[in-house]
Parts: structure tokens; sequence; C-alpha cells
């Protein structure tokens, strides 16, 4: 099961997280190793924190957090567990780089911008533009703007990773990738 690839601009309620997010808080281990199925991991995603949280989180929620959101396990299933739960971008300080790479791989709106945890509040009304690559308070309408990455990444986003780029374009963008490596 795919999700659709997300709109150029999104808008929703933010959750607020520390520095050093992993992922065995994001999706603790002994869940990892349960099931494949996207839909199953969701119901454990931010499950360190809050047990309940699949309980309360909205489609269309957004993540801000500190630094290094993201530490720890290679495994993708952490950026699957967010994006299935309804959660449409992460906004963070840094991320660790392989979880920030997993999470353009599956499409999931990954933003880095500095400073932006001293910014946000619990619950404050946020809205992600992929196509411009900004964040903006929409109480106060203050902008920021994330660290650049290159526009092919960009598109591969809002395709919705790298699974519905191919099903689009019949191929992989191996040229753009290796550039990176």
């Amino acid at each position: 099961m795919s999700l659709p690839a997300p709109p150029t601009i999104i808008r929703g309620r933010t959750w607020v997280w520390p520095d050093d997010v992993n992922t065995d808080i994001i999706i603790p281990f002994r869940f990892k190793a349960r099931t494949n199925d996207p839909v199953e991991m969701a119901k454990y995603a931010m499950y360190g924190f809050d047990p309940e949280f699949y309980k309360k989180v909205k489609p269309g929620d957004l993540f801000v957090a500190g630094r290094n959101f993201g530490g720890g396990s290679s495994r993708e299933q952490a950026p699957v567990a967010i994006k299935y739960s309804g959660v449409a971008a992460v906004v963070a300080e840094s991320f660790a780089r392989i979880f920030y790479r997993n999470s353009f791989a599956i499409g999931l709106p990954t933003l880095e911008v500095p400073g932006i945890a001293k910014e946000v509040s619990q619950w404050d009304e946020m809205e992600v533009n992929l196509q411009y690559w900004t964040v903006k308070k929409v109480k106060d309408g203050k902008t920021f703007h994330a660290l650049p990455v290159p526009e092919f990444l960009r598109e591969l986003m809002r395709e919705g990773g790298l699974v519905e780029f191919y099903k689009k374009h019949k191929s992989f963008p191996w040229e753009r990738l290796q550039q990176l490596a």
C-alpha cells in the first residue's frame, strides 16, 4: 500500500519533540520485527514517548523537533511509521543522515531548519511549502527557509519517494543520486 504524494503546501498542527529523538523512541525494536505492513507499523509510531500517539495523531499533523532527529538504527521503519501514522512532514533543526535519506526515499517530507524548535510551540499551526522549501507559522506569518537540497530531491519528495518516482518515470534518477554520494 502506498500513500499519495504530498501536496505542494501542507498545513497542519505541530507535535513538538526534543533533541535526540532516536529510532527506538520513534518505533521500538520489538515492534520493528513484528511486521512489514506500514499501517501496522504506524500503530507504534512515537511509542517511546506515548503508546497512545497513534490514537491522537490526525492526518496532516506535522512534527517539529530539535537536533539529531532519527538517530540510531538505519532501518527505514522509523520514517515509514511516521508517514503512515498520518504525519505529513517532519521539520527539525537537524537529522541523523540515514533517517534523512530514508525519508526522501519513502516520500516523507523532511526539512532541516536550524533554530526552528525555539520558534514553535505544541499545536501551533504551520504551513510547509515543498515547492519553495519553506516553513511558515500561520499565527504570525513568520517564514523559515529550510537548508537547501537539490531540486531533484525535492521533486522526489513531491512525487512520494523512489517507488512513486519510478512508477511515473520508469527509471531512477541514478546520475543525480550519485552526485550526492
